[in-house]
């Protein structure tokens, strides 16, 4: 795991360093633990980690995984094939804004250059910014919940809908014909 970890101090600018992250079976499965996922069953991050401009550097690749994660509905397992562009611009001169409120920045790939840069931890936040936020079963619905006091009729879905009663009244004007 020690190649997963360079230290800004040892990099040489006039060189590119080629990134290929495939982690064996108990890594994944620690990684699926940390992002809170069910499974995951094929994890790759490849690119090219190279200068830009005198102290900066920039990663730029590709994610490729297969995960597992509950369904929001029926919790039955869902496996999802990710792939995602990665691109990451350390900068050594990133100002950290000190406001207790701060707007999110237009460019979200820049952050700043610490001591090192860190594949591992750049391969889960990748992969977390691209999980499925809602994964659903193929025919998973959440149907249609009804509340309402005992003895009287409940108010479906259906019945709020703003011409629900014209259409019931033009079928049975229909009917009558």
């Amino acid at each position: 795991m020690s190649d997963l970890v360079f230290r800004t101090a040892d990099l040489n600018p006039r060189r590119d360093y080629d990134i290929a992250f495939q982690p064996n079976a108990p890594e994944m499965a620690a990684i699926a633990e940390d992002l809170g996922i069910t499974a995951l069953r094929k994890l790759r991050l490849e690119g090219v980690l190279k200068a830009r401009g005198k102290q900066d550097w920039q990663f730029s690749g590709k994610l490729g995984a297969t995960v597992v994660q509950p369904c929001v509905v029926t919790l039955e397992p869902v496996t999802t094939r990710i792939e995602e562009p990665v691109m990451r611009v350390y900068l050594a001169d990133w100002d950290m804004p000190d406001e207790s409120e701060v707007e999110m920045p237009d460019d979200d790939s820049s952050e700043p250059l610490e001591a090192e840069i860190n594949i591992l931890t750049l391969t889960k936040e990748a992969l977390a910014l691209a999980l499925p936020a809602y994964p659903r079963a193929e025919g998973a619905e959440l149907g249609e919940m009804v509340y309402t006091k005992p003895g009287e009729t409940p108010m479906r879905d259906e019945d709020a809908r703003p011409f629900a009663g014209l259409a019931a009244l033009k079928g049975k004007l229909e009917d009558k014909n």
